[in-house]
């Protein structure tokens, strides 16, 4: 194995976007058509890979909630050992790497082992993919801010970061991310601090795929709502006025 000092690889964070091959970012398409390795989670432009990095060899460290998963510290030892092999890594990624996607975990362990290592920003899923569903996460007169939050962690839980009574009183759009097994509960923590009930809410899966499917509900019932329509991860939900804040197009000419 070549010494880390003399390594003549590189390490490429790319973020692959919310899902649409045609929502990578020319960089990236560019990074992968470079790539000897491509080291990809599921959610990232998987099926797109044969025909932009014909010549890479790939490999699968997906996360799948409560399911098969790859260590984070194991991804981050295949990426330095590739590139200490000569060989130019992408570590491939959905949305942006560096919104809950521990890119900035892979980049200073490269760092830290002396590999070079660049980021490549992708689009973000907690914007793309409510716009796809006819979603603004602001609107003048409607809302000033966004907070992205990760709903990983239920509001009951110790292990909880988030100030969701601090949210519910911010009178920002929250997007949650990860939060679909712990809607019920994050809902009812925006309420009990004081958010309306009746504040829209919706919740958008497979985003920016053929299998995109969204639902709206009041605030208090949109976590039943998404149980009903058998949403699962990936899974995004927009909570405030800016749900409903498109009006519908008008019809087109057959």
């Amino acid at each position: 194995m070549t010494d880390a000092t003399t390594a003549t690889g590189r390490v490429i964070l790319v973020g692959g976007g919310p899902g649409d091959p045609g929502l990578l970012t020319v960089a990236g398409h560019d990074a992968l058509a470079a790539a000897d390795i491509v080291v990809t989670d599921r959610l990232g432009p998987v099926a797109a890979l044969d025909e932009i990095a014909p010549q890479a060899e790939i490999v699968h460290v997906g996360k799948i909630p409560r399911g098969e998963f790859t260590p984070q510290e194991r991804i981050n030892e295949l990426l330095v050992e590739h590139a200490r092999a000569g060989r130019t890594v992408v570590r491939l990624k959905g949305g942006d790497g560096y919104l809950f996607g521990r890119g900035g975990e892979e980049w200073n362990h490269c760092v830290a082992a002396g590999v070079p290592v660049e980021a490549v920003p992708g689009v973000s899923s907690a914007f793309s993919v409510p716009a796809l569903a006819g979603i603004p996460v602001t609107h003048r007169g409607l809302s000033q801010g966004v907070a992205v939050v990760s709903g990983h962690v239920s509001p009951d839980d110790p292990r909880s970061e988030v100030d969701w009574a601090a949210l519910a009183t911010s009178r920002l759009t929250i997007v949650i991310l990860m939060g679909v097994a712990t809607l019920g509960a994050i809902a009812e923590a925006l309420v009990a601090a004081g958010l309306s009930p009746d504040t829209p809410a919706a919740c958008i899966a497979d985003g920016a795929t053929p299998q995109q499917r969204s639902v709206r509900a009041p605030l208090s019932q949109i976590a039943s709502a998404a149980d009903e329509g058998g949403f699962a991860p990936p899974a995004i939900t927009v909570v405030g006025d800016v749900v409903g804040s498109l009006d519908s197009p008008a019809p087109t000419s057959p």
